[in-house]
């Protein structure tokens, strides 16, 4: 997994990858209400807003961490955005999205580098 400064994590599944939030992201954020997802097929450049959030204290958006393409979105978490708190490095992954070119992931940070990034 990789981690981005803006506490998403990243995982790479074949060729594809995966989108979350980690688990500090969570607890800050709070008991999370509201999920809102892109739409499969929209292609997003870094730094583009493209999911948002809102939990009891705060709303937030999600940063595309890579330009691509959103390949598949996690069509549960709308209906149990709750699973966000729940399981936010598993089963509440947000989205998948194919990239050009894999070795841009080297940019980000390892898990011990998060770790030591959050203090």
């Amino acid at each position: 997994m990789k981690f981005t400064e803006e506490h998403e994590w990243l995982r790479v599944e074949d060729d594809l990858v995966i989108v979350g939030i980690t688990e500090h992201a969570a607890e800050q954020l709070g008991d999370i209400v509201f999920v809102e997802l892109p739409e499969a097929g929209t292609t997003v450049s870094k730094d583009d807003e493209v999911v948002v959030i809102e939990s009891v204290k705060a709303a937030s958006d999600i940063l595309a961490p890579l330009d691509g393409e959103i390949i598949e979105v996690n069509e549960a978490l709308p209906d149990n955005p709750g699973q966000v708190n729940d399981d936010p490095l598993g089963e509440a992954w947000f989205f998948k999205m194919k990239i050009e070119d894999m070795a841009a992931l080297d940019e980000f940070m390892d898990e011990s580098a998060y770790k030591k990034f959050i203090g």
